[in-house]
């Protein structure tokens, strides 16, 4: 087996475990990997929602909790950050539990001194203009593309085929799905900018990227529904994406100077 990659840190948010779209089996894949020194949960972690009308844990999804908990007790630092399907843990903000540091929202430094803002990122569904039918309808939707999306890779498991993310394709294709993106990802800028730091760093709609705006980094982990995607921080400080197997799909755009998100907020 590979030697594992040791990384500054490791953003993983969305996991929504107690469901039946949780692909805990690729991410403990990939958690034995990569090694973070310390480990950002970054909402939606456990999905409470969900599980009160249909609570699924299935053995898989067991083994990975017990592998997160080995990371706190081996030294990793880990820290959760509630979202929106998991806000009843908001209560217990700033508490450890099981080593597990329990927060709000938090501000990381990286290796080269920027800081950035992390948060689950539900804090700016006021800012995104959807109209209420398309939010419902937008969420009908959701739930019958990940349906559609166990059954695909259902079958891609049987016929020896790697996962692929079904959903994400059509979700790309959705003019209103990336206006929405867009709108999320504006809002988020604004706000790192407005407390004057370097980025921001979330998770909540699925969809991972970079974007760069008046030298601030909006910075988007992704998901494990759906995409399986990771943010890793390297222990030079640069930020970049990577997928279930650990692979590299997109590196973090040009360095963004100390202080420019001082500047944008000015």
């Amino acid at each position: 087996m590979a030697t594992p990659l040791t990384v500054r840190t490791l953003f993983i948010s969305d996991l929504h475990l107690g469901t039946r779209d949780c692909q805990a089996a690729l991410l403990s894949r990939l958690l034995r990997r990569v090694r973070p020194e310390r480990l950002y949960l970054v909402g939606d972690i456990i999905d409470l929602i969900a599980m009160h009308r249909r609570a699924a844990l299935p053995a898989e999804q067991q083994r990975l909790v017990a592998r997160l908990l080995r990371l706190a007790r081996g030294g990793c630092e880990i820290v959760y950050i509630p979202g929106n399907h998991d806000a009843a843990l908001r209560r217990l903000c700033g508490l450890q539990v099981h080593r597990v540091s329990i927060e709000r929202r938090a501000i990381h430094e990286t290796a080269d001194g920027r800081r950035l803002l992390i948060s689950h990122g539900d804090e700016f569904d006021t800012h995104v203009r959807v109209a209420p039918w398309l939010l419902a309808l937008g969420d009908g939707m959701h739930q019958f593309v990940l349906a559609l999306n166990r059954w695909c890779n259902k079958t891609r498991s049987a016929l020896g085929m790697p996962y692929w993310s079904l959903s994400g394709a059509v979700k790309g294709r959705i003019g209103a799905a990336q206006r929405y993106v867009a709108q999320f990802e504006q809002a988020a800028l604004h706000q790192a900018a407005r407390e004057g730091l370097d980025g921001y760093v979330g998770g909540h709609i699925h969809k991972a990227g970079f974007r760069v705006r008046n030298g601030v980094l909006y910075c988007n982990d992704g998901d494990w529904v759906e995409h399986c995607t990771a943010l890793i921080e390297r222990p030079n400080g640069q930020l970049a994406l990577i997928d279930w197997q650990g692979r590299v799909i997109e590196e973090e755009p040009v360095m963004v100077p100390h202080g420019a998100g001082a500047l944008a907020g000015a």
